[in-house]
């Protein structure tokens, strides 16, 4: 078995944009996907629409057009679908990279379903896969989630959201309008500033009316199957509730990158080590692209700053080829 150019793990928009460079410049690849295309941005709310406006989230010039200005969740994975398809990329989906070792020149891959080599490596896994954990007793209740999907499931419930940021305010606002008894508690002492700016007026509004309950500079401090424990400003308090939204969120998958003898920052950033030049790790030939880059600040990097590492990864992988 011949091995690849390049083996890009991870099936997002960064993932798809560096095999869509790959094969631009006639480099052999395979993306490796554990769930669908474009998976970390299926499993996002179903009317979730993107701070980014359309142009900013597209990939090789490939125009997206959208309704609006700012495209939704379903025609963002309209866009990207399309390419993966019309492009003719190889992808392996619902496939699971299990473990990644280097031989001498070349990376071997063994993922749920086979086994594979590579001359290269790119990790693009983003951050969606591992919910920040509040780590307070009753996480584990099954009326207790880290994703939100569809406000119609909480109508009529007395729902507790945990944070501040655009996914919450975002869950809090759309199943209030559903008919759900909203309350947000929120470890800060206001709405997150990086939220939305045509949506923060909106939930500021419904909090200062009453319409959604708000505990500023509060914490979760127990769940219980009808109720929460919730250390306030005025003091320790208990609230009936029915479910909980814990939308405190996500950070990439450090144990994977550990285990592929990636080196990280000894902080609490967890910053990987690569070369900005290049994207290339302190392992020759692996590489980082997308929000995997930014540690533990998840925010550095996105889809429309993010998506210039596909050519750089590709060119540094070209210039060695050359030498």
């Amino acid at each position: 078995m011949n091995p690849f150019d390049l083996i890009i793990v991870g099936g997002g928009p960064i993932g798809i944009a560096c095999a869509l460079e790959a094969k631009k410049k006639g480099l052999s690849h395979l993306i490796i996907e554990k769930g669908c295309i474009a998976n970390s941005l299926y499993n996002y709310p179903l009317n979730m629409q993107f701070f980014s406006t359309s142009e900013k989230l597209e990939i090789d010039d490939i125009p997206f057009i959208s309704k609006e200005a700012k495209p939704k969740r379903n025609e963002a994975l309209e866009y990207y679908r399309r390419i993966v398809t019309s492009n003719e990329l190889n992808i392996h989906l619902f496939e699971k990279v299990e473990a990644i070792t280097k031989v001498l020149d070349t990376f071997e891959v063994v993922t749920s379903k086979s086994e594979y080599k590579a001359k290269n490596i790119v990790i693009a896994t983003g951050f969606y896969d591992l919910p920040n954990l509040i780590n307070v007793p009753g996480e584990e209740l099954p009326k207790v989630s880290h994703y939100y999907k569809d406000p119609h499931y909480f109508a009529k419930q007395k729902l507790a959201v945990i944070g501040a940021s655009n996914s919450a305010v975002d869950a809090a606002l759309e199943c209030y309008r559903k008919g759900a008894e909203v309350t947000m508690v929120i470890r800060g002492p206001e709405i997150g500033k990086r939220v939305k700016y045509w949506v923060r007026p909106d939930i500021l509004n419904r909090i200062e009316e009453g319409s959604i309950k708000a505990y500023y500079n509060s914490t979760l401090k127990e769940i219980l199957p009808k109720a929460l424990i919730i250390e306030t400003e005025e003091g320790m308090i208990k609230i009936e509730n029915d479910h909980v939204l814990a939308l405190t969120g996500y950070m990439p998958n450090f144990e994977f990158l550990r285990k592929l003898g990636v080196h990280l920052s000894d902080d609490d950033n967890l910053y990987p080590q690569y070369d900005e030049n290049t994207m290339e790790t302190n392992i020759e030939g692996l590489y980082l692209a997308g929000v995997i880059c930014g540690g533990m600040d998840t925010h550095l990097w996105f889809i429309e700053n993010s998506r210039v590492h596909a050519a750089t990864i590709v060119k540094a992988i070209l210039e060695k080829v050359d030498r």
